[in-house]
């Protein structure tokens, strides 16, 4: 399990960036999901890797 913090504003990104976390369910800062560990979500996570923070979670 994936713990993923939304740590910097949407504001000025990419649409497709902004719809990526929208998808992963984060919308506000400091906002927090905890999601599967698939390569699905590695790869939204690696599209707003410089927005976001992830820590595994058990």
């Amino acid at each position: 399990m994936l713990k993923i913090t939304l740590k910097k504003s949407l504001i000025g990104c990419k649409k497709d960036q902004i719809a990526t976390a929208q998808a992963l369910g984060l919308t506000k800062i400091r906002s927090s999901v905890v999601k599967q560990d698939n390569a699905a979500m590695r790869g939204m996570i690696f599209k707003i890797k410089h927005l976001v923070s992830v820590e595994e979670v058990d």
